[in-house]
Protein backbone atom coordinates (compact mmCIF):
# COMPACT_ATOMS: atom_id res chain seq x y z
CA UNK A 1 0.00 0.00 0.00
CA UNK A 2 0.98 3.20 -0.76
CA UNK A 3 0.02 5.95 1.36
CA UNK A 4 0.40 9.67 0.03
CA UNK A 5 0.43 12.94 2.40
CA UNK A 6 1.63 16.08 1.55
CA UNK A 7 1.12 19.37 3.13
CA UNK A 8 -1.05 20.90 0.25
CA UNK A 9 -3.11 18.28 0.08
CA UNK A 10 -3.84 16.24 -2.87
CA UNK A 11 -5.62 17.37 -6.01
CA UNK A 12 -8.14 15.44 -7.34
CA UNK A 13 -8.37 16.65 -10.91
CA UNK A 14 -5.81 14.16 -12.25
CA UNK A 15 -8.18 11.76 -10.85
CA UNK A 16 -11.40 12.54 -12.95
CA UNK A 17 -12.15 12.33 -16.48
CA UNK A 18 -13.51 15.68 -16.40
CA UNK A 19 -10.38 16.92 -15.01
CA UNK A 20 -12.15 18.91 -12.56
CA UNK A 21 -12.14 18.65 -8.66
CA UNK A 22 -10.49 20.50 -5.62
CA UNK A 23 -8.10 18.27 -2.81
CA UNK A 24 -8.38 15.77 -0.56
CA UNK A 25 -7.13 16.04 2.85
CA UNK A 26 -5.89 12.67 3.11
CA UNK A 27 -4.85 10.36 -0.22
CA UNK A 28 -4.30 6.32 0.19
CA UNK A 29 -3.56 3.79 -2.56
CA UNK A 30 -4.44 0.32 -2.55
CA UNK A 31 -2.55 -1.80 -4.99
CA UNK A 32 -3.95 -5.13 -3.44
CA UNK A 33 -7.11 -6.64 -2.25
CA UNK A 34 -6.43 -7.23 0.87
CA UNK A 35 -4.79 -3.46 1.28
CA UNK A 36 -7.81 -2.41 0.18
CA UNK A 37 -10.20 -4.20 2.85
CA UNK A 38 -7.39 -3.33 5.86
CA UNK A 39 -7.16 0.38 4.78
CA UNK A 40 -10.92 1.14 4.45
CA UNK A 41 -11.64 -0.98 7.70
CA UNK A 42 -9.02 0.84 9.47
CA UNK A 43 -10.78 4.41 8.30
CA UNK A 44 -13.88 3.26 9.42
CA UNK A 45 -12.48 2.36 12.73
CA UNK A 46 -11.16 5.89 13.19
CA UNK A 47 -14.44 7.59 12.13
CA UNK A 48 -12.57 9.04 8.93
CA UNK A 49 -14.91 10.11 6.10
CA UNK A 50 -14.15 7.99 3.21
CA UNK A 51 -14.30 8.59 -0.57
CA UNK A 52 -13.54 5.50 -2.91
CA UNK A 53 -12.28 6.59 -6.25
CA UNK A 54 -11.57 3.93 -9.51
CA UNK A 55 -11.20 5.57 -12.89
CA UNK A 56 -13.20 8.86 -11.97
CA UNK A 57 -15.00 8.44 -15.23
CA UNK A 58 -18.36 9.09 -13.68
CA UNK A 59 -17.79 11.72 -10.67
CA UNK A 60 -18.27 15.31 -9.98
CA UNK A 61 -15.67 16.61 -6.91
CA UNK A 62 -16.76 20.17 -5.70
CA UNK A 63 -14.08 22.68 -5.97
CA UNK A 64 -13.60 22.21 -2.27
CA UNK A 65 -12.45 18.68 -2.90
CA UNK A 66 -13.02 16.44 -0.11
CA UNK A 67 -12.21 16.72 3.94
CA UNK A 68 -11.61 12.72 4.61
CA UNK A 69 -9.27 10.23 2.98
CA UNK A 70 -8.95 9.49 -0.79
CA UNK A 71 -9.05 5.44 -0.91
CA UNK A 72 -7.94 5.06 -4.47
CA UNK A 73 -8.61 1.72 -5.96
CA UNK A 74 -5.89 0.47 -8.00
CA UNK A 75 -6.12 -3.63 -8.00
CA UNK A 76 -5.75 -4.90 -11.18
CA UNK A 77 -5.51 -8.14 -12.92
CA UNK A 78 -8.31 -10.86 -14.00
CA UNK A 79 -8.67 -14.85 -13.67
CA UNK A 80 -7.55 -17.20 -15.89
CA UNK A 81 -10.66 -18.17 -17.30
CA UNK A 82 -10.84 -13.80 -17.58
CA UNK A 83 -14.20 -14.03 -15.96
CA UNK A 84 -13.45 -12.88 -12.44
CA UNK A 85 -11.95 -8.86 -12.46
CA UNK A 86 -10.39 -6.90 -9.94
CA UNK A 87 -12.22 -3.96 -8.89
CA UNK A 88 -9.63 -2.00 -9.84
CA UNK A 89 -8.28 -3.31 -13.27
CA UNK A 90 -8.94 -0.49 -16.29
CA UNK A 91 -12.33 -1.68 -17.54
CA UNK A 92 -11.80 -1.33 -21.07
CA UNK A 93 -8.19 -2.87 -21.03
CA UNK A 94 -10.12 -6.30 -19.63
CA UNK A 95 -13.11 -5.92 -22.05
CA UNK A 96 -10.25 -5.94 -24.96
CA UNK A 97 -8.60 -9.08 -23.26
CA UNK A 98 -11.96 -11.16 -23.23
CA UNK A 99 -12.67 -10.11 -27.09
CA UNK A 100 -8.64 -11.03 -27.50
CA UNK A 101 -9.71 -14.73 -26.33
CA UNK A 102 -13.00 -15.03 -28.27
CA UNK A 103 -14.86 -14.60 -25.04
CA UNK A 104 -18.38 -13.07 -25.99
CA UNK A 105 -20.56 -11.02 -23.64
CA UNK A 106 -18.94 -7.85 -23.00
CA UNK A 107 -18.24 -6.15 -26.31
CA UNK A 108 -20.99 -3.79 -26.37
CA UNK A 109 -19.37 -2.12 -23.26
CA UNK A 110 -16.07 -1.41 -24.74
CA UNK A 111 -14.64 2.17 -24.75
CA UNK A 112 -16.21 3.00 -21.41
CA UNK A 113 -14.11 4.63 -18.95
CA UNK A 114 -13.39 3.60 -15.59
CA UNK A 115 -12.60 0.55 -13.38
CA UNK A 116 -14.48 -2.78 -13.84
CA UNK A 117 -15.70 -2.58 -9.89
CA UNK A 118 -17.81 0.82 -10.79
CA UNK A 119 -19.94 -1.28 -13.70
CA UNK A 120 -22.04 -3.18 -11.03
CA UNK A 121 -22.62 -0.28 -9.07
CA UNK A 122 -24.13 1.64 -11.66
CA UNK A 123 -25.29 -0.69 -13.80
CA UNK A 124 -23.27 0.42 -16.97
CA UNK A 125 -25.12 -0.08 -20.05
CA UNK A 126 -23.94 0.79 -24.05
CA UNK A 127 -25.39 0.04 -27.01
CA UNK A 128 -28.69 -1.89 -26.31
CA UNK A 129 -26.14 -4.10 -23.23
CA UNK A 130 -26.22 -3.57 -19.65
CA UNK A 131 -23.44 -5.16 -17.28
CA UNK A 132 -27.12 -6.32 -15.09
CA UNK A 133 -27.05 -9.13 -18.14
CA UNK A 134 -24.03 -10.72 -18.06
CA UNK A 135 -23.19 -10.38 -13.69
CA UNK A 136 -22.48 -13.76 -12.00
CA UNK A 137 -21.66 -12.26 -8.66
CA UNK A 138 -19.25 -9.38 -7.16
CA UNK A 139 -16.91 -10.13 -4.39
CA UNK A 140 -17.61 -7.14 -1.88
CA UNK A 141 -16.56 -6.06 1.45
CA UNK A 142 -19.27 -5.25 3.50
CA UNK A 143 -18.42 -2.30 5.52
CA UNK A 144 -20.97 -2.57 8.66
CA UNK A 145 -20.39 -6.18 8.71
CA UNK A 146 -16.87 -5.70 8.65
CA UNK A 147 -16.24 -9.22 6.04
CA UNK A 148 -15.85 -10.11 2.86
CA UNK A 149 -19.13 -11.78 1.13
CA UNK A 150 -20.05 -12.57 -2.04
CA UNK A 151 -23.34 -11.41 -3.58
CA UNK A 152 -24.87 -13.04 -6.86
CA UNK A 153 -26.50 -10.68 -9.18
CA UNK A 154 -29.81 -11.66 -8.00
CA UNK A 155 -29.50 -9.22 -4.88
CA UNK A 156 -27.88 -6.63 -6.12
CA UNK A 157 -31.55 -4.47 -8.07
CA UNK A 158 -30.27 -4.02 -10.80
CA UNK A 159 -32.13 -1.57 -12.29
CA UNK A 160 -32.00 1.41 -15.38
CA UNK A 161 -28.24 3.16 -14.69
CA UNK A 162 -28.88 1.81 -11.06
CA UNK A 163 -28.11 -1.13 -8.64
CA UNK A 164 -28.55 -1.35 -4.43
CA UNK A 165 -24.83 -0.52 -4.35
CA UNK A 166 -24.98 3.42 -6.18
CA UNK A 167 -25.76 6.20 -3.49
CA UNK A 168 -24.48 3.50 -0.60
CA UNK A 169 -21.26 3.81 0.65
CA UNK A 170 -22.34 -0.01 2.76
CA UNK A 171 -20.24 -1.89 0.55
CA UNK A 172 -16.63 -2.06 -1.29
CA UNK A 173 -16.79 -4.06 -4.59
CA UNK A 174 -13.07 -6.02 -4.30
CA UNK A 175 -13.91 -8.18 -7.48
CA UNK A 176 -16.80 -8.99 -10.38
CA UNK A 177 -17.62 -12.19 -12.19
CA UNK A 178 -19.09 -12.37 -15.43
CA UNK A 179 -21.11 -14.79 -17.43
CA UNK A 180 -19.15 -15.02 -20.44
CA UNK A 181 -19.88 -17.11 -24.00
CA UNK A 182 -17.46 -19.46 -25.41
CA UNK A 183 -18.29 -19.50 -29.07
CA UNK A 184 -16.83 -16.30 -30.32
CA UNK A 185 -20.02 -14.63 -31.23
CA UNK A 186 -21.13 -11.34 -29.66
CA UNK A 187 -24.41 -11.29 -28.05
CA UNK A 188 -27.86 -10.70 -29.90
CA UNK A 189 -27.01 -6.94 -31.63
CA UNK A 190 -29.87 -5.22 -30.05
CA UNK A 191 -29.27 -1.32 -30.78
CA UNK A 192 -30.07 -0.19 -34.01
CA UNK A 193 -27.44 2.19 -34.61
CA UNK A 194 -25.17 -0.54 -33.93
CA UNK A 195 -27.08 -2.76 -36.17
CA UNK A 196 -26.61 -0.43 -39.43
CA UNK A 197 -23.06 0.10 -38.56
CA UNK A 198 -22.30 -3.54 -38.67
CA UNK A 199 -24.45 -4.46 -41.81
CA UNK A 200 -26.87 -6.64 -39.78
CA UNK A 201 -30.31 -7.13 -38.66
CA UNK A 202 -30.92 -6.95 -35.06
CA UNK A 203 -30.94 -10.38 -33.07
CA UNK A 204 -28.03 -11.17 -35.22
CA UNK A 205 -24.80 -12.28 -33.43
CA UNK A 206 -21.42 -11.43 -34.93
CA UNK A 207 -17.87 -12.14 -34.39
CA UNK A 208 -17.23 -10.55 -31.14
CA UNK A 209 -14.07 -8.81 -32.33
CA UNK A 210 -16.50 -7.04 -35.68
CA UNK A 211 -18.83 -6.24 -32.30
CA UNK A 212 -16.18 -4.49 -30.34
CA UNK A 213 -14.17 -2.61 -33.29
CA UNK A 214 -18.08 -1.11 -34.53
CA UNK A 215 -18.42 -0.02 -30.73
CA UNK A 216 -15.28 1.37 -30.84
CA UNK A 217 -15.37 3.21 -33.91
CA UNK A 218 -19.11 4.79 -32.48
CA UNK A 219 -18.15 5.32 -29.48
CA UNK A 220 -15.16 7.59 -30.98
CA UNK A 221 -17.73 9.72 -33.41
CA UNK A 222 -19.68 10.81 -30.21
CA UNK A 223 -16.09 11.87 -28.54
CA UNK A 224 -16.80 8.88 -26.15
CA UNK A 225 -13.61 6.93 -25.80
CA UNK A 226 -11.05 9.32 -24.19
CA UNK A 227 -8.30 11.04 -25.38
CA UNK A 228 -6.18 13.72 -23.71
CA UNK A 229 -5.69 15.84 -27.10
CA UNK A 230 -9.73 15.95 -27.50
CA UNK A 231 -11.46 18.36 -24.76
CA UNK A 232 -14.93 16.51 -26.01
CA UNK A 233 -13.56 13.19 -23.66
CA UNK A 234 -12.90 15.88 -20.80
CA UNK A 235 -15.98 14.40 -19.47
CA UNK A 236 -18.32 12.33 -17.19
CA UNK A 237 -19.97 10.71 -20.15
CA UNK A 238 -23.56 10.97 -20.23
CA UNK A 239 -24.05 13.36 -17.56
CA UNK A 240 -27.51 13.17 -17.57
CA UNK A 241 -29.26 9.91 -17.72
CA UNK A 242 -32.75 8.76 -19.95
CA UNK A 243 -35.80 10.31 -18.05
CA UNK A 244 -38.26 7.16 -17.74
CA UNK A 245 -41.74 8.90 -17.50
CA UNK A 246 -44.63 6.86 -15.31
CA UNK A 247 -47.14 5.01 -17.32
CA UNK A 248 -49.75 7.12 -15.84
CA UNK A 249 -47.90 10.68 -17.12
CA UNK A 250 -46.87 9.56 -20.76
CA UNK A 251 -50.21 10.96 -22.56
CA UNK A 252 -49.79 14.13 -20.34
CA UNK A 253 -45.87 14.27 -21.10
CA UNK A 254 -45.80 13.59 -25.21
CA UNK A 255 -48.68 16.02 -25.07
CA UNK A 256 -46.83 18.61 -23.76
CA UNK A 257 -44.02 17.91 -26.26
CA UNK A 258 -46.17 18.18 -29.05
CA UNK A 259 -47.24 21.48 -28.06
CA UNK A 260 -43.36 22.27 -28.76
CA UNK A 261 -42.00 20.68 -31.23
CA UNK A 262 -45.04 19.58 -33.46
CA UNK A 263 -47.86 16.98 -33.57
CA UNK A 264 -46.25 15.27 -36.50
CA UNK A 265 -42.63 14.79 -34.72
CA UNK A 266 -41.97 11.40 -34.15
CA UNK A 267 -40.57 11.59 -29.97
CA UNK A 268 -38.33 8.69 -29.23
CA UNK A 269 -39.58 6.60 -26.82
CA UNK A 270 -38.84 3.03 -25.51
CA UNK A 271 -40.86 0.57 -23.05
CA UNK A 272 -39.11 0.77 -19.88
CA UNK A 273 -40.17 -0.86 -16.21
CA UNK A 274 -43.41 0.71 -15.37
CA UNK A 275 -43.19 3.75 -17.64
CA UNK A 276 -41.41 4.95 -20.95
CA UNK A 277 -38.15 5.94 -21.21
CA UNK A 278 -37.48 9.21 -23.48
CA UNK A 279 -33.82 10.55 -24.56
CA UNK A 280 -32.51 13.29 -22.94
CA UNK A 281 -30.35 14.03 -25.66
CA UNK A 282 -33.60 15.07 -27.94
CA UNK A 283 -34.99 16.70 -25.24
CA UNK A 284 -31.92 18.96 -24.95
CA UNK A 285 -31.19 19.26 -28.48
CA UNK A 286 -35.27 20.33 -29.08
CA UNK A 287 -35.17 22.50 -25.94
CA UNK A 288 -32.78 24.85 -27.63
CA UNK A 289 -29.37 23.70 -26.63
CA UNK A 290 -26.80 22.19 -29.45
CA UNK A 291 -24.03 20.18 -29.65
CA UNK A 292 -20.98 22.60 -28.10
CA UNK A 293 -23.58 24.96 -26.51
CA UNK A 294 -20.97 27.09 -23.78
CA UNK A 295 -21.14 27.52 -20.33
CA UNK A 296 -19.52 30.49 -17.75
CA UNK A 297 -16.87 31.92 -19.51
CA UNK A 298 -16.64 29.39 -22.32
CA UNK A 299 -14.44 26.61 -19.91
CA UNK A 300 -16.98 24.59 -20.17
CA UNK A 301 -19.75 23.26 -22.65
CA UNK A 302 -21.94 20.80 -24.54
CA UNK A 303 -19.53 18.21 -26.68
CA UNK A 304 -19.06 19.61 -29.93
CA UNK A 305 -20.05 15.79 -30.25
CA UNK A 306 -22.77 14.70 -28.30
CA UNK A 307 -25.40 17.18 -26.76
CA UNK A 308 -25.55 14.50 -23.53
CA UNK A 309 -22.21 14.97 -22.35
CA UNK A 310 -20.34 18.20 -20.35
CA UNK A 311 -17.38 18.95 -20.67
CA UNK A 312 -14.32 21.19 -19.84
CA UNK A 313 -12.40 23.01 -22.48
CA UNK A 314 -9.61 23.83 -20.18
CA UNK A 315 -9.80 26.11 -16.70
CA UNK A 316 -12.89 25.23 -15.76
CA UNK A 317 -13.89 25.02 -12.52
CA UNK A 318 -16.56 22.19 -10.85
CA UNK A 319 -19.10 25.17 -10.30
CA UNK A 320 -18.55 26.27 -14.06
CA UNK A 321 -19.76 22.84 -14.66
CA UNK A 322 -23.15 22.52 -12.81
CA UNK A 323 -23.99 26.12 -13.83
CA UNK A 324 -24.18 25.01 -17.61
CA UNK A 325 -25.96 21.41 -15.90
CA UNK A 326 -28.38 23.68 -14.32
CA UNK A 327 -28.83 25.55 -17.39
CA UNK A 328 -29.57 22.56 -19.53
CA UNK A 329 -32.00 21.29 -16.83
CA UNK A 330 -33.89 24.11 -16.15
CA UNK A 331 -34.25 24.69 -19.92
CA UNK A 332 -35.30 21.03 -20.66
CA UNK A 333 -37.65 21.20 -17.76
CA UNK A 334 -39.11 24.63 -18.52
CA UNK A 335 -39.75 23.68 -21.92
CA UNK A 336 -40.96 20.15 -21.62
CA UNK A 337 -41.84 19.63 -17.73
CA UNK A 338 -39.67 16.49 -17.74
CA UNK A 339 -37.05 16.53 -15.28
CA UNK A 340 -33.28 15.02 -15.87
CA UNK A 341 -31.24 13.95 -13.06
CA UNK A 342 -27.82 13.60 -13.16
CA UNK A 343 -25.85 10.00 -13.68
CA UNK A 344 -22.07 10.90 -12.46
CA UNK A 345 -21.84 10.70 -8.26
CA UNK A 346 -22.04 14.51 -6.60
CA UNK A 347 -18.94 14.53 -4.06
CA UNK A 348 -19.29 17.64 -2.36
CA UNK A 349 -21.45 20.00 -4.56
CA UNK A 350 -24.74 19.71 -5.82
CA UNK A 351 -26.68 20.39 -8.95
Amino acid sequence: MSIVETVDRKSLREYTTLRLGGPARRFVVAETTEDLVTTVRGLDDAGEPVLLVGGGSNLVIGDDGFDGTVVRIATTGWSDDFRTVAAGQDWDAYVAATVAAGLGGLECLSGIPGCAGATPIQNVGAYGCEVSQVVESIELYDRRARKVRTVPADELGFAYRTSVLKGTDSGVVLSVRFRLFDDGLSVPVRYAELARTLGVELGTRVPVSEAREAVLALRRGKGMVLDARDHDTWSAGSFFTNPIVAEADVPRVLARIAEVVGEDVNVPRYPADGGVKLSAAWLIERAGFAKGHPGPGGRVSLSTKHTLALTNRGGATTADLLALARQVRDGVYERFGVELHPEPLLVNCAL
